[in-house]
């Protein structure tokens, strides 16, 4: 049973299951469970540990299941370092790690927190060919993951749901729609192509670009607004002007050089967050 595209052995099959671990992308749903962790105040690191692993087990279902799709039935990618029985055997793994993590959260906290995890993979699973085929699941599917994600890794700590995680995750999930509008315009020739309904092939990339740049500013100006009325840290403010610096670098850029800034700057956005939360350094 070949795991791996490109050469034989244990190792190759090691370097073509972990191909499918993507940093950039999988980071910011990590740390935003952490994050919902931090808020809850104190942390069970076991208990941090579990949606951790049920996050990313989540996640690498989704980068297997879209690289599978996207290879073996768009043809859309011109290579993919597993072969099929490789990706169906990635899924099952992934799936696997998912269910025994998702199993002791339901034993450890309750079925509330189960189910604010389960979603997780759901998306991951039918992101592709299902739900990346319609502009607004294609475009919130994984900002989604990440509000989800926030929510269920404080709720899994405070085992209750709080307007805070709540409103944080709010605002992760417009930031982040805005940016996920950018990174799909790259893609606009072959999407119309194939009919993938994406804000981009829905709106024009003109259209596109306004849509996304006012989703991010709708929640960079509900951190301030919170900021003020003293529901978020007053230092929370910080994170929004850092986020617009980096913003404003992209106005101009084209889709690519646009999404790989936008994510990084989405790190710092998240970074200055915690900072606030943590150290709350204006209180």
């Amino acid at each position: 049973m070949a795991i791996a595209r490109h050469g034989s052995g244990a190792s190759a099959g090691l370097r073509a299951l972990g191909s499918q671990i993507h940093p950039v992308f999988m980071l910011p749903p990590l740390a935003s469970s952490l994050f919902g962790a931090i808020l809850a105040g104190d942390v069970s690191v076991a208990l941090a540990a579990l949606h951790l692993a049920a996050v990313f087990s989540g996640l690498y279902t989704a980068h297997v299941k879209d690289g599978y799709v996207d290879f073996y039935h768009r043809g859309e990618d011109d290579d993919h370092p597993l072969t099929a029985t490789g990706c169906r055997v990635a899924l099952a793994a992934a799936t696997i790690a998912f269910t025994i993590a998702l199993g002791a959260i339901f034993l450890l906290v309750g079925p509330l927190a189960a189910l604010l995890t389960l979603p997780g993979w759901i998306i991951g699973y039918f992101h592709a060919p299902q739900l990346d085929m319609h502009p607004v699941t294609a475009t919130a599917g994984y900002p989604s993951g990440i509000a989800l994600a926030l929510v269920g890794g404080y709720y899994v700590q405070a085992e209750a749901v709080a307007p805070v995680p709540l409103a944080f995750a709010a605002v992760f999930l417009l930031v982040l729609s805005g940016i996920k509008v950018v990174d799909d315009a790259q893609d606009y020739e072959y999407d119309r192509s194939i009919g993938k309904r994406t804000v981009a092939v829905e709106l024009g990339r003109a259209r596109a670009r306004l849509t996304a740049y006012g989703l991010m500013a709708v929640g960079l100006l509900t951190v301030l607004a919170l900021a003020a009325a003293t529901v978020f840290p007053p230092s929370a403010a910080l994170a929004p002007i850092v986020f617009a610096g980096v913003a404003t670098l992209t106005h101009r850029a084209d889709a690519e050089l646009s999404t790989m800034l936008l994510i990084r700057g989405s790190y710092l956005f998240l970074a200055v967050l915690v900072a606030a939360v943590w150290f709350q350094p204006l209180r």
